[in-house]
């Protein structure tokens, strides 16, 4: 499991997801009275399940290395989430009023998840072709 390059792609993905949890994505001035506010991944419940949910289903597939099938769908569904997580925040984006500024690290944290992401679905794909590549020889 853990010889494996995709693992390590998952752990970096699940471990970017959890920390924007903490780093804010945006900082700037909400139409809700106050003063400044940080996005992140514990803004509002939304998301907070969105966050947890692509963090989720990441570290579920580090486990998954023996149903490699399953594996690919679930990290196609994470960069999904992902998407859908990213155009949320930008939804939420133009709520703010004012000046309001991307934090460097949050911003980061979710660009390393989707390249994250789609290196260890290469790496799951490579596997795939090495066994149906010995499958062959047999």
């Amino acid at each position: 499991m853990i010889q494996r390059i995709q693992t390590i792609w998952l752990l970096l993905a699940t471990t970017c997801v959890f920390l924007t949890m903490q780093f804010s994505t945006y900082v700037g001035n909400s139409k809700d009275d106050l003063p400044m506010a940080f996005l992140n991944g514990k803004y509002n419940a939304l998301f907070t399940i969105f966050t947890t949910a692509v963090g989720v289903a990441t570290l579920i597939s580090i486990f998954l290395f023996r149903n490699r099938r399953l594996q690919i769908k679930i990290n196609v569904l994470a960069v999904f989430m992902q998407l859908g997580l990213i155009s949320l925040y930008f939804f939420e984006i133009q709520k703010f009023i004012g000046k309001g500024a991307f934090a460097l690290m949050g911003s980061l944290l979710h660009f390393i998840v989707i390249v994250s992401l789609l290196l260890s679905l290469k790496g799951i794909l490579a596997d795939n072709k090495i066994i149906k590549d010995s499958d062959r020889l047999r």
